[in-house]
């Protein structure tokens, strides 16, 4: 067994269909042989009907019901010990793969020997880089950096950005300190070494720290932007100050784990007060801050891409008596319809040109939703057909 896939969700059934869809395009394109990949998804005791409605649709993947939300690192865990592949990859469900993503990767690994984890580029709902895709340490001065928003100031600072190692091209590939756990790929005898995600992180922080012991076993993480993804974020948790206390508890179990005497106390300092800043910030940044999204029953969308699709979702507006234009050029949304004339590859890549003129929803073919996220701070929108 070359690759084993392992998800872990809670209650994005269709952000976790079209992830489904693109990763069964994405296995199907790999240059391995057929029955050298296998799937797990750990569904965290959703309450959105995520099992009755996917199992039938994915026979070949193995679903695993939790009665409780174990959190994610023991979700992950729980199912190592079935894992058979040379390679296990890490996934969120709220993630869309290109078809060659799996085949970039393996082959990364194949020709560097001192690899002993990999992340590929991100990009969020809306085409913007997401810069957790490569990231420094945690140390005590980057943290605060990162805490207090100063490294949006300086977004390509080695010193101010440090924390998502703003200095390094994203274009270029290179080993960097952490990779995000949103797609996560580690050989297996890695893993064998370290063990899996500590469970000590119940959200957060938990991919730092595997990454982290990776790093300790003296091979590298590396950060591959051959191929890159569609990563939403805020499906499972909402970017508020639950999130601002969840991070800076992660993070202070990271500095107590890691550090020792006045170097931690020295950290936890820094951590604090940067959240402190950015709770601050963040408060002064939303009494200004004014919506540039326009509601969806306003919106002049155009559909691109699988024409039997797109026939479907222009008749499926209408009766909506939502506008759909002819030009794409007059249009304020694009739903991309993902199908034999248009590759999630080139979808990716067109996205990640938009200058946010436009919002973005996405159908994989034979899924039964277009879902789409144009912010991490609110959970995205889902179209039913």
């Amino acid at each position: 067994m070359i690759l084993s896939v392992v998800i872990v969700s809670y209650n994005v059934k269709f952000f976790l269909e079209q992830c489904l869809s693109s990763l069964k395009k994405a296995v199907e394109g790999n240059a391995f042989p057929d029955g050298e990949t296998e799937v797990f998804i750990v569904d965290n005791a959703s309450t959105d009907g995520s099992l009755d409605f996917l199992v039938p649709l994915y026979p070949a993947f193995h679903f695993i019901q939790n009665k409780e939300n174990a959190g994610f690192a023991k979700a992950n865990n729980q199912v190592l010990s079935n894992c058979r592949g040379e390679f296990i990859l890490f996934l969120n469900p709220d993630t869309i793969l290109a078809e060659d993503s799996l085949e970039s990767c393996i082959s990364f690994f194949r020709s560097k020997p001192d690899a002993g984890a990999l992340g590929v580029r991100m990009v969020d709902g809306a085409g913007n880089f997401l810069k957790e895709s490569k990231r420094g340490f945690p140390s005590s001065r980057a943290s605060f950096f990162k805490m207090s928003g100063l490294h949006r100031l300086f977004p390509h600072s080695k010193l101010f950005s440090s924390y998502y190692m703003g200095h390094l091209d994203e274009q270029v590939p290179q080993a960097v300190d952490i990779l995000s756990g949103a797609f996560l790929m580690v050989k297996k005898n890695i893993l064998d070494q370290t063990g899996g995600f500590d469970e000590q992180f119940f959200m957060y922080a938990e991919d730092i720290d595997l990454s982290y012991r990776i790093r300790q076993t003296g091979h590298l993480n590396y950060y591959l932007p051959l191929t890159s993804i569609i990563h939403f974020k805020g499906e499972s948790t909402k970017r508020n100050s639950r999130y601002l206390k969840m991070f800076y508890s992660a993070m202070a179990l990271f500095i107590k784990k890691h550090f020792r005497g006045s170097r931690s106390r020295i950290q936890l300092i820094f951590l604090h007060t940067g959240i402190r800043f950015h709770q601050a910030l963040t408060a002064m940044q939303l009494s200004f801050k004014k919506s540039t999204i326009k509601k969806t029953p306003g919106l002049r969308i155009f559909v691109k891409g699988d024409p039997p699709a797109r026939e479907i979702w222009k008749q499926k507006l209408t009766d909506f008596h939502i506008e759909v234009t002819e030009k794409e050029a007059d249009a304020e949304e694009i739903i991309y319809c993902e199908g034999p004339q248009l590759s999630w590859k080139s979808i990716i890549t067109e996205i990640s040109k938009n200058k946010k003129r436009y919002t973005f929803k996405f159908h994989g073919r034979a899924t039964h939703a277009a879902v789409g996220s144009a912010s991490a701070r609110s959970q995205g929108e889902v179209f039913e057909i």
